[in-house]
C-alpha cells in the first residue's frame, strides 16, 4: 500500500505495464493481440498506461475514468476530494500538485499515436461528472497521431455505477465487448449483422 500512493503512485502504472511486457516477452500474446480496461479510478490507471506506453495497448476501455485528477483534488468542494486526499495527497502542497500533475491523465495527453480507445460516463454521476471524461476523450481526438477509434458514450440516466437493471447492464457490457473483439480484428466473434462499430479507420464521432 505504502509504494502505490502519494508520492509513489506513479508505481501503478509501471506495474501495469511491467505485466502487460511479460506477458508479450512470455509469448502468451502481442502489444496488437492486447487491451486494458479500467472502472473509475481504474479509469484512471488505464489513461495513464495509454499515455506513458500507447503502443504497448492495441485497444483500452475506461468506464467512467478519474482522469482530471488535479482539478478535481483541488476542488474541496467535490464529494469525496477531502478524503481521497488519503490516496493521492493534498494538491493545496506544492510537492503533492507537481506530483499528481505529472500522471494525471488529462494532463499529460500528448502528440502520439494512441490506441483504440471506447470511454463510458453516467449523466447523473456526481463522483467522476460526464464533463470530466468528455474532456479527456476531447484532448485524445486532438492529440492522437494515429487512425485509431476514439468513442465517447454517456448513459443519460445511470450514475457512478453504471444501470441498474441487469439487462441494461448486460446491454453496455456487450458494447465493451464488441469494441474490443472488433479493435482486436476478431469480427468473426461477433453476430454476421452487428453493425454498431464503425468500419476501421473511420473518423470518431
Amino acid at each position: 500500500e505504502k509504494e502505490g500512493k502519494y508520492l509513489t503512485k506513479k508505481n501503478t502504472f509501471n506495474d501495469l505495464c511491467d505485466c502487460a511486457d511479460h506477458l508479450i516477452s512470455q509469448g502468451y500474446t502481442t502489444s496488437p493481440q492486447m487491451g486494458l480496461s479500467g472502472r473509475s479510478a481504474g479509469g484512471m490507471l488505464v489513461g495513464g498506461c495509454i499515455n506513458m506506453r500507447p503502443e504497448l495497448f492495441q485497444v483500452a476501455v475506461a468506464g467512467v475514468p478519474f482522469v482530471d485528477v488535479l482539478t478535481t483534488m483541488c476542488d474541496p468542494s467535490i464529494p469525496l476530494t477531502i478524503v481521497e486526499w488519503e490516496e493521492w495527497g493534498n494538491p493545496n502542497e506544492e510537492k503533492y500538485f507537481e506530483y499528481i500533475k505529472s500522471y494525471s491523465p488529462v494532463d499529460n495527453v500528448a502528440a502520439k499515436p494512441y490506441p483504440h480507445v471506447f470511454v463510458t460516463a453516467g449523466l447523473n454521476d456526481h463522483r467522476v461528472p460526464y464533463w470530466e471524461c468528455a474532456k479527456w476523450v476531447a484532448k485524445l481526438r486532438e492529440h492522437n497521431t494515429a487512425d485509431s477509434l476514439v468513442l465517447f458514450k454517456v448513459d443519460m440516466s445511470s450514475g457512478h455505477f453504471s444501470a441498474s437493471d441487469r439487462y441494461r447492464l448486460v446491454h453496455e457490457r456487450s458494447m465493451e465487448y464488441a469494441f474490443v473483439v472488433h479493435t482486436l480484428g476478431c469480427p468473426e466473434l461477433l453476430p454476421p449483422d452487428f453493425k454498431y462499430l464503425p468500419k476501421q479507420g473511420a473518423a470518431s464521432s
